[in-house]
């Protein structure tokens, strides 16, 4: 499960298809452009995001979407 305490790079590494979703909501990642380091959380921040929340359930999403379609 990620989290607001998941690393950016673990993120992008172990889960490529969520770039995608970090790109919807304008946080750039290693994969997408210049690198950041740090939390999801603290991407988020730097983005001024305030619906977290939002951005996490997409980013599960799209992993729990990819494992199913593995099955």
């Amino acid at each position: 499960m990620i989290t607001s305490s998941t690393y950016v790079e673990d993120l992008v590494r172990d889960y490529p298809q969520t770039v995608t979703v970090m790109m919807k909501y304008g946080v750039i990642c290693i994969q997408c452009g210049e690198p950041i380091w740090g939390t999801v959380g603290e991407a988020l921040e730097r983005k001024n995001i305030t619906n977290a929340a939002e951005v996490l359930s997409a980013l599960n999403q799209s992993i729990n979407q990819s494992v199913s379609a593995i099955k």
